[in-house]
């Protein structure tokens, strides 16, 4: 039996903290907002990812493959909101058709159930979309991410584990078999001692570990992106997730339109740097973020590359009517006063000096420590697999 601390109530970290309760282990889940899943877990599109998009071979691939089973059983068992409607991914045009296929040969490597249709048969399962080719992955589903984090906190104090909201992780170090952890809350500092730290911290990952003594390896770059819904009278136009084939010159996915388990129509996100790390509109803006965001060389490379598709997203931003236009190549029904604003997300991307994406989830060792660097999408998805990989490496740690 060990003592863990682990920093982060979102949804890596419970999964990770169920897991170390359901063994045995003694856990303390250090959250430092007053609810949990307030940021990335909480702020999602609500999508069990197929395993499509990954690179053969790489963590997220075998992940999300695997996740998109695990996730659905532990909804099922626990009572957490949940559905398989698939998803199609189309092409609108001609000139996508290429890059279709190299996805679907892509996830036909991941393992993932595929299917290359037509237009027509697009229509049989959206009888809305515009499409000269499609997709049709019947393993997509979608969940209510916060009620798992939820189910995930229950199974870990009905285990004996605690969780400590409203609690900030300053600093942690490593003496011999022992992480001394600098933690604040309202009743002032305090210093816990634990056996093993894990830190899931999501967009504070690099400054975590740096404040642990851990050389993150890369820099989190905040991307903010932004939702609509479709108000209810447009929302019979889509039956199931709609995705575009992505481009390769930029690093996200595109604005797609979902549908969620209490029955609404998210549509989005785009990708826009964000001024804050928690900055959720245009007006939140931390100086200390954005510094550190602009003092980054690998953003100005990653800009340079992709300066076209960015300013494009710049402009979707601040354009409700060009939001819907994109929305539109997929449904041309959708216009721009179906829309209606809903709350943003800020993924967590950790960037590379040279303005390379971290590709694949990220995880830092040191003495006693691990540290989650990158987990953006799949990692909802993938999280109890990534908890199984987590508690792997704290074995291989506890064995040294």
């Amino acid at each position: 039996m060990a003592h863990v601390v682990i920093v982060g109530g979102g949804v890596v970290g419970l999964a990770l903290a169920a897991r170390l309760t359901a063994r045995g282990d003694r856990v303390t889940v250090l959250e430092k907002e007053q609810g949990l899943a307030e940021h990335q877990t909480g702020r999602n599109s609500g999508v069990i990812h197929s395993g499509l998009y990954y690179a053969p071979g790489s963590l997220k691939a075998r992940f999300a493959a695997a996740g998109s089973r695990s996730m659905t059983r532990f909804a099922k068992e626990h009572g957490v909101d949940v559905a398989t409607p698939g998803k199609l991914v189309v092409a609108v045009d001609a000139d996508e058709v290429p890059r279709l296929e190299k996805l679907a040969t892509r996830g036909e490597a991941n393992g993932v159930p595929l299917r290359r249709i037509g237009p027509v048969e697009a229509r049989e399962y959206e009888p809305h979309v515009s499409c000269v080719a499609a997709l049709r992955v019947e393993s997509t589903g979608i969940i209510d991410y916060r009620s798992v984090c939820h189910a995930l906190a229950g199974l870990v104090t009905a285990g004996g584990g605690e969780i400590r909201l409203g609690h900030a992780v300053r600093s942690a170090r490593t003496a011999g078999s022992t992480v001394h952890v600098q933690v604040t809350s309202a009743r002032g500092e305090e210093e816990i001692s634990a056996d093993f730290l894990v830190a899931c911290a999501g967009l504070h990952a690099d400054r975590i570990a740096v404040a642990c003594g851990v050389d993150p390896g890369a820099r989190i770059v905040p991307f903010r992106g932004e939702y609509f819904e479709l108000r209810p009278e447009a929302a019979g136009l889509v039956n199931g997730p709609i995705y575009p084939v992505p481009d390769p010159r930029f690093p996200f996915l595109g604005v797609h339109l979902t549908t969620s388990v209490d029955g609404h129509v998210h549509v989005g996100p785009n990708a826009v740097l964000a001024l804050a790390r928690e900055g959720y509109t245009w007006r939140e803006v931390s100086p200390r973020d954005l510094a550190d965001a602009l003092s980054w060389p690998g953003l100005w490379r990653l800009g340079a590359k992709a300066w076209w598709p960015g300013a494009h997203e710049v402009a979707r931003s601040l354009s409700k009517p060009l939001f819907a236009k994109s929305l539109a190549r997929l449904v041309p029904q959708v216009r721009a006063d179906d829309l209606v604003p809903a709350p943003a997300g800020v993924r967590a991307q950790a960037l590379q000096r040279d303005g390379a994406m971290v590709d694949d989830f990220l995880v830092r060792a040191a003495p006693r420590q691990l540290h989650v660097i990158n987990a953006p999408s799949p990692a909802a998805t993938a999280a109890l697999e990534i908890a199984e990989h987590l508690e792997r490496s704290l074995d291989r740690i506890a064995s040294t």
